[in-house]
């Protein structure tokens, strides 16, 4: 077979010659000709472009709907397609859970390939519901608070994660996150030309004037927490101003209140004024505040006494005997204990935020575990080596280190191990194994990690004796090394991906992470809600937050609860935390099938197009692709065991009932044509591509049942056709008898009465009936009911059950929907607000009705009408009457009517040929979203505003006039009682007085007054009934607004003035 040219080969594993140099050859080739995916077998290999290509648009995601790996060229849809089709299994695949493993250096594109594959999943479940714009969202609010710059990468993770979403049907159920390893450090310490956290910089470009006083804020290089990075705010404010608002929308989304959003922000700022934070020494080496006025701003936003606050920082107080004695820190150690209680709320802050979107996000109804299925993703840290590498890369090459062991036990030692097991005839596949190295950092009982907690045990221990136990312990390992003098803190890893030098320095203190005394009691007893929950809640086992206080079901020894003082002598240190997250982290992949995405770095500048040969090498090198493209190609990736292949693919033999036996494999796989199988002792070995190719041929035995099925169905109608029409003949020809039967009776016996009437001529006129010209009047008389139930044959032919509901039954037509629908199988969110037990709408106008009342009547207000309702505002209507109302209307007349089979609204609008539908959905957090769209708004008139402004989706115009009532009754009667009125002045005496929490400029409770209102607007002067206000815009009646509540509003006026309004007549 002729070797296809250079560049065109989208699986290296099907080159019949391959080596280092035709691997490196055809990935440059590709790269510049923008292919930057390549397959190696299942394998996927992409090498990040540092540029949008402009392959990820919706075309190209409809191509990687459920098709065939090989339609179409490598793509990162085409994995999520695949996790997605064994997930559900689909082309006679057996359904099971996925995971997605993304490897990569940092900068390899890892983050954006987990984005890119939770919008295919998204588009692939077809869901339209908030469920899945939610899921989307999360991982920009995540990168905001955890993904920061380095020299490597402009958007680093700084933390780990995995992504489990939960799904039935085919049809996401739910997500849930896990994190791991915060680089808490980076808060107070940014390496030259790198930069903090992302929500630092977006804050202070986004946030209004107005919350930059609040939260007294001021220029980024007034604070020493941001004196490394203050270029990020500078250099593109712009862009970082549009990050703050994409960010404020992604919580409105995900469901975060406008008090969670304003506490986060104020535990952020009261990080940047804690490193403002400064110390002075006395002669007695005891250290002092010398400018309270940072530790009274922290204070203040935190919730605490600033007074207790500085004590924590500077002092420690113990009793001994009865007495209380206090101890004064040095310099040094108060700036170590500012730092700590920063770097504990900034951290503690982003575990809260991590429960609250799986809280969020977790599932609104429970389904059998037996009915879910699972697709996880994980995105980690990428190995890293810098010019200074201290505890927290150690731990971000460790979880690499690991996810390369569970690559190799997976696609190497365990694969050829079950080759030797099976008696597979197979030559052996030599590669890297790195579990010594593992061993190096995790084994017990001597491990960098143990001796590393023992250590930190020690309140005399430091850096050099923990470099000292390191260098006694480890000195004849491999892969360890330590430096050539003994005062060096310093000491050398051979990772598999190069070697790395490690400084010791504060790896004990990073390690041990503690708070100064008296710090978590100050902040449980906060003012501020979110700081009090959550340093109220525990610490798991793996480092992460828990609210409910769940006990973990594991036994101590002895049965024995450990007591809670014995508790906090044994807190788990951070590397004891990151070990069990790698435990759990293995156990959750090990349970599902791998999928692998290795990303490469083209160079290290981050720049596009540059594709350099040295440095790619290296990465394949020590990743070992092209060990994994020989495995790939000479291999048996699927191994189902015989019960299985026989139960799936038996209906090849067209034998419904066939045992799971080696002999029946074998008629299988021979009746199927594919080439390269080989069968075991208990399991058969199939190549990658032979899934596929099975898969063919049960679509083209598919197509052959349909057609067969066409052709019999076909048949068997036109039978029952046949027989229909015979019936329909018999029945014709005996109607017809019928009639000239009758006609001949009347005829005889119209003749017989003539004769009779001219020759007796002693008879009556009466007697014959009424004169010609009287008609009778009214309705012809009613036709009896026919038992048609009981009817069983009609001329001599029986008739089916069917044949009944066809011909018997009344036919029933239903309008077909367009972008909503009213109709009761609408799929509800599950919203707070509903007024039932069940989140289930009951599908009548009562429950609608009744949910209107008790949580939207403010949302219809608009201060500019006389009556306070918004003219685009419609009651509980259909679909139809709404259409009738816009039928006529210039296109861009709209209105939002109240939803009678769903807790929600329906924004009805006049486009060129038609009238459109959108269904409007309130959020968890009281705010709203046109369902598909991305931008959450604060009430629906925010919503109108912004239509009127800015296009949907898949709507090339703008809302223009507003559709309000037509003569007749007004539509909304019904919602709007004599309470409502007394409901608005509630709302806005509460807009007057009540503490404003947003973060936003315009944060006020819907809708905004101006800022010299000082109360509600009056009507006129000569307003009594609705009569007087049929001069309004649209003529139209509307409820009366009750002469209590008019009275009053006359009286709110009077004393704000002082004056006597006049009064009607």
């Amino acid at each position: 077979m002729e070797r296809p040219p250079p560049g065109k080969v989208e699986d290296l594993a099907t080159l019949a010659k391959l080596d280092e140099k035709v691997l490196l050859d055809e990935l440059k080739i590709r790269y510049y000709n923008n292919d930057i995916y390549t397959y190696v077998g299942d394998i996927l290999i992409a090498v990040n472009p540092f540029r949008d290509i402009g392959i990820y648009d919706d075309q190209t995601s409809y191509l990687y709907n459920l098709a065939k790996k090989t339609d179409h060229p490598p793509h990162i849809f085409a994995i999520a397609d695949s996790a997605y089709q064994c997930m559900i299994g689909h082309g006679g695949r057996t359904p099971e859970n996925q995971c997605i493993l993304i490897s990569g250096e940092s900068g390899a594109g890892k983050t954006e390939s987990t984005k890119l594959i939770i919008k295919q999943l998204v588009e692939l479940c077809h869901g339209n519901t908030q469920l899945e714009q939610q899921i989307l969202q999360v991982n920009p609010l995540l990168e905001a608070f955890g993904n920061a710059q380095t020299l490597m990468n402009d958007n680093s993770s700084r933390f780990g994660k995995y992504i489990q979403l939960q799904f039935h049907n085919g049809q996401v159920l739910g997500a849930k996150i896990s994190e791991y390893l915060l680089e808490k450090s980076r808060l107070v310490h940014q390496g030259p030309g790198e930069e903090t956290f992302h929500i630092f910089y977006y804050m202070m470009a986004g946030l209004p004037k107005t919350k930059q006083e609040h939260f007294c804020l001021a220029a980024a290089d007034k604070y020493r927490y941001l004196a490394c990075g203050t270029a990020g705010v500078s250099k593109d404010k712009e862009s970082s101003k549009v990050k703050y608002d994409e960010l404020l929308n992604a919580l409105d989304l995900v469901g975060f209140t406008d008090e969670e959003q304003y506490d986060m922000f104020t535990m952020v700022t009261s990080v940047l004024h804690l490193g403002n934070v400064s110390f002075e020494e006395d002669d007695n080496d005891a250290s002092n505040i010398p400018d309270m006025a940072p530790v009274d701003v922290v204070a203040k936003l935190l919730g605490v006494d600033s007074q207790d606050l500085a004590g924590t920082m500077t002092s420690i107080v113990t009793h001994t005997r009865g007495e209380q004695v206090t101890r004064h820190y040095t310099k040094q150690q108060a700036e170590e204990a500012r730092n700590a209680v920063a770097k504990i709320l900034y951290g503690r802050l982003f575990g809260w935020i991590v429960n609250k979107v799986n809280q969020l996000l977790a599932p609104t109804h429970i389904v059998p575990h037996s009915e879910q299925r699972e697709i996880g993703i994980l995105d980690i840290f990428g190995f890293e080596h810098f010019e200074k590498n201290s505890f927290e890369q150690a731990c971000i090459n460790l979880a690499n280190e690991q996810l390369q062991y569970f690559f190799n036990h997976h696609v190497f030692k365990q694969e050829q191990e079950e080759y030797s097991r099976e008696g597979i005839d197979w030559n052996e596949i030599k590669f890297v194994d790195n579990q010594p190295l593992l061993d190096l950092f995790l084994g017990r009982p001597v491990g960098i990690l143990t001796v590393l907690d023992e250590e930190s045990r020690f309140p005399r221990a430091s850096e050099k004796t923990l470099v000292a136990k390191f260098n006694q312990k480890f000195g004849n390992v491999p892969y360890y090394k330590a430096a050539q003098s003994s005062n060096d803190s310093r000491f050398t890893i051979l990772h598999y991906a190069g070697q790395v030098t490690y400084s010791a320095d504060s790896w004990l203190e990073k390690n041990r992470d503690t708070l100064p005394p008296g710090v978590t009691e100050m902040l449980q007893s906060s003012n501020n809600a979110l700081v009090k929950s959550i340093f109220r809640a525990q610490v798991t086992r793996t480092g992460s937050l828990s609210f409910q206080g769940r006990q973990s079901t594991r036994k101590t020894r002895r049965g024995h609860r450990p007591s809670l003082e014995a508790a906090r002598k044994r807190k788990l240190t951070v590397g004891g935390q990151f070990k069990n997250s790698l435990q759990v982290l293995m156990e959750r992949m090990t349970s599902a099938t791998p999928i692998f995405i290795r990303c490469l770095k083209p160079n290290h500048v981050k720049a596009p197009g540059s594709f350099d040969l040295k440095y790619i090498q290296q990465q394949l090198l020590y990743t070992g692709m092209l060990e994994t493209t020989k495995i790939r190609r000479e291999g048996f990736a699927v191994r189902p065991s015989f019960d299985d292949f026989v139960n799936k693919y038996k209906v090849i033999l067209c034998k419904p009932q066939l045992p799971g036996t080696r002999e029946n494999c074998i008629k299988i796989l021979k009746a199927t044509g594919i080439q390269g199988w080989q069968v075991g002792r208990t399991k058969v070995f199939l190549k990658y591509f032979h899934i596929d190719q099975i898969a063919d041929v049960l679509e083209t035995m598919g197509k052959s049942a349909i057609h067969i099925q066409k052709l019999v169905r076909g048949f068997l109608g036109r039978r029952k056709a046949a027989r229909r029409r015979e019936v329909a003949r018999q029945q014709a020809e005996k109607v017809a008898a019928l009639l000239s039967q009758v006609e001949g009776l009347s005829m005889k016996l119209m003749s017989q009465q003539q004769t009779v009437k001219q020759n007796d001529k002693s008879i009556p006129p009466s007697f014959f009936g009424r004169p010609d010209s009287i008609i009778m009047e009214g309705p012809p008389p009613r036709v009896p009911d026919f038992p048609y139930g009981a009817l069983s044959s009609v001329g001599g032919v029986s008739l089916t059950a069917s044949d009944k509901r066809d011909y018997l039954q009344p036919k029933t037509f239903a309008d077909s929907g367009t972008q909503a629908s009213d109709s009761e199988e609408d799929e509800i969110s599950d919203d707070e607000f509903v007024p039932v037990p069940s989140t289930q709408h009951p599908g009548n106008k009562m429950a609608s009705v009744r949910w209107f009342q008790e949580t939207q009547a403010t949302q219809i207000y608009d201060p500019s009408q006389q009556n306070f309702i918004a003219e685009w505002f419609h009651g509980v209507i259909s679909r139809r009457q709404s259409e009738t109302l816009l039928k006529e209307k210039p296109t861009g007349t709209y209105l939002v009517r109240v939803s009678e089979s769903r807790f929600g609204y329906t924004l009805s609008f006049k486009a060129e040929q038609r009238v459109r539908h959108y269904m409007i959905d309130q959020l968890r957090n009281k705010k709203f979203i046109v369902v598909g769209e991305p931008k959450v708004h604060k009430t629906l008139k925010d919503l109108i505003d912004y239509l009127k402004d800015n296009k949907l989706s898949n709507w090339d115009g703008y809302l223009i006039d507003p559709c309000g009532q037509e003569s007749g009754e007004c539509d909304y009667g019904d919602l709007v009682n004599e309470r409502f009125y007394f409901t608005l002045e509630e709302q806005i005496k509460r807009m007057k007085t009540g503490k404003q929490r947003g973060i936003r400029e315009s944060s006020r409770p819907l809708p905004p007054p101006p800022e010299d209102w000082h109360s509600p607007p009056i009507p006129d002067r000569n307003y009594s009934m609705a009569k007087d206000v049929e001069r309004d815009m649209s003529k139209r009646p509307l409820p009366p607004r009750p002469a209590e509540a008019y009275h009053r509003l006359l009286h709110n006026q009077e004393a704000q003035h002082n004056v006597k309004l006049p009064k009607k007549k």
